[in-house]
């Protein structure tokens, strides 16, 4: 059993983002959190709401045990990328792409031996 939490166009650069994701994945939620708290990236903020999403899912939904969840899998996907114009010499403008990304993060219990 899995709960998953996915947050759509966020405003940081998928770049930045996996940077963040990849600190956290098949670790316990009480370290990823932990972790997360302490990392100095703009995107810390963002996926730490993200995890709490999917661990409130996984307690809530599926009734699983909120001590005994690791993040399974946390992946970062481009989102849509706007486009604005900055004025350039001779009449020209050129493109300024703010990228955005789609952020997911899967919970699940681990196996008791």
């Amino acid at each position: 059993m899995e709960a998953r939490e996915i947050a759509n166009t966020i405003r940081i650069t998928p770049r930045k983002a996996r940077l963040v994701v990849d600190l956290i994945r098949n670790k316990d939620v009480a370290e990823a959190k932990a972790i997360l708290k302490l990392t100095n990236k703009q995107a810390c903020e963002v996926v730490l709401k993200v995890l709490n999403s999917a661990c409130a899912n996984a307690e809530h939904n599926y009734n699983m045990d909120s001590s005994n969840l690791y993040v399974k899998t946390a992946y970062v996907n481009d989102g849509v990328r706007m486009k604005r114009m900055l004025p350039r010499a001779k009449g020209r403008g050129d493109v300024i792409q703010k990228r955005t990304c789609h952020i997911t993060v899967i919970v699940a219990e681990k196996e008791s031996k």
